[in-house]
């Protein structure tokens, strides 16, 4: 985890996180999150009520499922979108993204 400098500044390297799975970059809001999934691995569909999720793809590519409809993403790809829908990422390759789950206004 990080700690905050006198100037409220706090920083965080993703590479000195546990390397799988999820894990929480800051305490407090907005919630901040790297996920991890091996290939052929999947979140099972699930809500985030309440948030605005910024989703960006640091490495590999992933099927992200929003409701009806699936995104395929590719390294460098952001997506934007309301959590009270069901979510569900599937990585094709084995990849790593980092999420901004911030409250809706």
């Amino acid at each position: 985890m990080s700690g905050a400098d006198a100037a409220g500044l706090e920083r965080v390297s993703l590479s000195d996180l546990d390397g799988s799975g999820r894990a929480q970059l800051f305490e407090g809001e907005p919630k901040t999150v790297r996920l991890t999934l091996s290939e052929g691995d999947e979140v099972p569909p699930h809500q985030h009520p309440g948030r605005d999720i910024v989703f960006h793809l640091l490495d590999g590519e992933v099927d992200l499922t929003l409701g009806e409809t699936t995104l395929s993403l590719s390294a460098g790809d952001v997506a934007r979108f309301d959590g009270d829908q069901d979510i569900s990422p599937a990585a094709v390759t084995d990849c790593e993204a980092l999420l901004v789950l911030a409250e809706s206004a």
